[in-house]
């Protein structure tokens, strides 16, 4: 028997009066988020430099900053004494040694002849060829100090602060005094699906995938989910999951039997499902679990991607509007303003919601708000207020924004009650408008020293605050190493009652 919104008279939003979505999500099952599961990569040969990781570059004979000129375009130099946003090179992983190298600009570094027929490096391809692939030899004791060899065996060198070139051949050791040498510091990274998956490279990662599908989440956790008061999970998923067994590489097929078993168990215990796509062809936004290589957002600046996402939602939507747990269809997560303009996402949302009606009648249709960047809150209601089971979803976190940073277990809470009241107060609208769902929340926040105590009462605060969605809540998440994040150890440790 499946529970909520089918038993009973649905109301004019399709729901039974008195129903809420009660929910969990399921992050870092489907698609990889590195902070999740970070034993996922344990077994990558360097594994602090996959794709996306963005080192920085400092000449040890000249002792400044190598960084491409302009931002791209041109020459690399070695004159900055200080490193921001330009000095940084973000990796394209080939192997576990060789790389290309994309700079501030989306050019990627390189080896040409300049007008002395010297090969000068330079940031001015648009795509990586021969030339710009580099090896990384790390020094045996220190793997902060590198040297690059380029295409032609040679090494680069720091001439000069103006001069970057491919021409070092000797060895001369790991000294000061050796222009070759660089130390490498790495400022950012990655730990998404194209990580992992680039990472083990294509024989190992299928293993290694599907061995995490088959155990990270299984029947028992439904039976869990089901007897502790949830009546439904958030289940992200990828684009890939939609082209079969052989995706583009470096994904790996498999994910769709997982997500099959997920429905099947999820109507065993009597919980809804709500399928979430969560990294978009392109990638919707920076973060890991959009599944970008290197951070930079492609999605929906070609109508492609828009399409090829559309056809995505058209797919799942019919294998699984037949499951009667289905609950609803979200079209992507966290969309990100401003390199995703609202019309842009506007329109896709038009047209991912079409393609859930052709399968489905029933189905929410649940559209995230974009995150960062300048919007109004209610950006999408023009949209959703006119479509029938339309959901907006926004996300709650007191962390990764300044305004939380010092806040007391006091503050925080007030915070809750207050602000974060006020803010969902803002896009709830009672005359008719988009059903509001808080698909992510956490327990955790910026507070050091917190007691249990002090977390239930953070717990509690939300828990009151966000039960008046209209649609209802989703914790993020399940299960994590980060304890506060991970909801089963939260409720068995007495942290949060439901």
């Amino acid at each position: 028997m499946i529970v909520g919104c089918q038993a009973g008279r649905a109301n004019r939003h399709g729901l039974t009066p008195g129903f809420k979505v009660k929910a969990v999500n399921l992050g870092g099952w489907l698609v990889t988020e590195g902070g999740i599961v970070p034993s996922l990569f344990d077994g990558i040969p360097n594994k602090d430099l996959l794709d996306g990781t963005q080192i920085r570059l400092k000449s040890v004979t000249i002792g400044k900053y190598v960084c491409a000129e302009n931002g791209g375009g041109t020459i690399l130099v070695a004159n900055r004494t200080s490193a921001a946003s330009w000095e940084a090179f973000k990796l394209w992983r080939i192997n576990k040694n060789t790389f290309n190298f994309r700079v501030f600009s989306n050019h990627f570094a390189g080896v040409v002849q300049d007008s002395k027929g010297s090969p000068a490096v330079v940031a001015e391809a648009k795509t990586p060829a021969a030339s710009e692939i580099f090896r990384i030899v790390r020094k045996s004791d220190d793997k902060n100090r590198v040297r690059i060899q380029a295409s032609n065996g040679l090494y680069l060198q720091a001439k000069t602060e103006d001069s970057v070139t491919a021409d070092y051949a000797g060895d001369a050791g790991w000294g000061d005094d050796n222009p070759s040498v660089f130390v490498m510091s790495i400022v950012n990274t990655l730990l998404g699906e194209f990580q992992v998956t680039n990472g083990y490279g294509p024989e190992k990662a299928p293993r290694v995938m599907r061995n995490h599908w088959k155990t990270f989440i299984v029947e028992d956790d439904f039976r869990f989910i089901s007897h502790n008061g949830l009546n439904a999970v958030r289940i992200p998923v990828g684009w890939w999951i939609a082209s079969g067994p052989n995706p583009p590489k470096p994904f790996v097929g498999g994910s769709l039997q997982a997500l099959d078993n997920a429905f099947t168990w999820a109507q065993k215990y009597g919980i809804r499902v709500i399928v979430d796509l969560h990294a978009a062809p392109g990638a919707q936004n920076r973060f890991d679990p959009s599944a970008s290589r290197d951070g930079t957002v492609e999605w929906g600046k070609s109508n492609a991607t828009v399409q090829q996402t559309v056809s995505v939602i058209d797919f799942l939507s019919s294998r699984y509007a037949k499951f009667p747990n289905l609950l609803a269809v979200e079209l992507l997560n966290e969309p990100l303003a401003p390199v995703v303009t609202v019309e842009t996402l506007k329109k896709y949302y038009q047209a991912g919601y079409n393609a859930v009606r052709k399968h489905s009648s029933s189905a929410y249709v649940i559209m995230s708000n974009r995150i960062e960047g300048p919007m109004n809150p209610r950006e999408l209601f023009p949209l959703a207020g006119r479509l029938q089971l339309n959901v907006i979803d926004v996300h709650y976190y007191s962390l990764f924004e300044d305004k939380y940073n010092g806040l007391n277990v006091h503050q925080n809470i007030d915070f809750i009650y207050n602000n974060r009241s006020s803010e969902l107060g803002y896009v709830t609208n009672s005359n008719g408008g988009p059903l509001i769902f808080v698909g992510e929340w956490t327990a955790e926040w910026l507070v050091n020293g917190a007691t249990k105590e002090d977390y239930q009462k953070f717990a509690k605060a939300q828990l009151q605050v966000y039960r008046r969605a209209t649609f209802g809540w989703a914790y993020w998440t399940y299960k994590s190493v980060k304890n506060h994040w991970n909801l089963r150890w939260m409720i068995q440790n007495g942290y949060i009652t439901l």
